[in-house]
């Protein structure tokens, strides 16, 4: 395990500080994953000093949630409100401009170590029981860099409760290529199904991909201004891919198990320092899951939920 300089929350004087607390650092041959205590989150990833998702400063927090990981929802609950056995729930409104609850309980909390290797880290955070949500749960997140050198993400929620509680997971990373230019780059993504969503990107029904939001045969980047869940995902072997590919056929593809039924997609034009940015967001459910049900799954006292997901590098003719 090789860490970045001085790995301390709260550095001393003369110490390097990071807004988004300890950094660990993964490698394995010329790959280079750097994890903050932070969410969770992933704060780069890189093969052969090719960076492969969006980064950030020593002093930023994530920008537009990069990186983080999600629970025990994943996108927005609309007005902060649900409903457990017929009583109104109410979290904190964190989403001001749409009034909603974004981002689940944990992408402000600093999540402590459970073990560490060259390769792999693992980190978890408890959620305690609070308005709106009232679960004890855990939220262990474990990164590896495998022998092909790809990025394998495992996170596992565990119900510490009484009770059955509801949950959606996922992430937020932000794929790129390098210093290729985002604009061409070319997004393929195989799912039949979008999801139709209001101003206030609650979603209120489904129908077929079209346009903007078919990205089967791919489409660049460039034409796109999009903030779209999709669903019935295509698959192979259970395995459900999507890729950021250059002219070249270098690519870099974010990939989800079985138990991510959705992808979020979202091209931004106000990350820093960039034109335009892609998040390629696996999902356990979509945004408001905790009132359609789309997507909602519930652990019983006691009871683990996993999903797996990754990133992987393929140099196509430029290998």
């Amino acid at each position: 395990m090789t860490s970045a300089p001085d790995k301390d929350s709260l550095a001393g004087p003369g110490t390097q500080a990071y807004a988004t607390g300890r950094q660990y650092e993964l490698r394995r041959g010329d790959a280079v994953t750097v994890v903050t205590e932070l969410a969770a989150g992933l704060r780069s990833f890189s093969r052969g000093g090719l960076l492969l998702t969006e980064t950030y400063g020593d002093d930023q927090i994530p920008p537009g949630a990069a990186g983080i990981t999600l629970a025990p929802w994943a996108n927005r609950v609309e007005d902060g409100t649900w409903f457990l056995d017929g009583r109104k729930q109410q979290l904190d409104i964190t989403e001001v401009a749409r009034n909603n609850a974004s981002h689940g309980l944990l992408r402000n909390t600093a999540y402590a170590l459970v073990e560490e290797s060259q390769h792999s880290v693992s980190l978890e955070a408890t959620i305690f029981p609070q308005h709106g949500y009232p679960f004890l749960a855990r939220h262990r997140v474990q990164y590896l860099l495998n022998g092909d050198l790809g990025l394998m993400v495992r996170q596992t929620l565990t119900n510490h409760d009484k009770a059955s509680s509801p949950f959606v997971l996922g992430a937020h990373p932000y794929l790129r290529l390098g210093d290729t230019p985002i604009d061409e780059l070319v997004l393929t993504v195989a799912a039949d199904t979008r999801l139709l969503a209001d101003e206030r990107l609650i979603p209120r029904s489904a129908a077929p991909v079209e346009g903007d939001t078919d990205f089967r045969a791919g489409k660049h980047i460039a034409d796109l201004s999009v903030d779209v869940a999709l669903t019935d995902l295509v698959r192979n072997a259970g395995i459900a891919r999507h890729t950021l590919a250059a002219a070249d056929g270098q690519n870099v593809s974010l990939w989800q198990d079985e138990s991510c039924g959705y992808v979020h997609v979202f091209v931004s034009t106000q990350y820093p320092g960039r034109s335009r940015a892609v998040a390629v967001e696996p999902m356990t459910g979509p945004a408001n899951a905790f009132n359609s049900g789309d997507g909602l799954r519930w652990l019983a006292p006691g009871e683990s939920f996993t999903i797996e997901w990754g990133i992987d590098y393929s140099p196509g003719a430029a290998g």
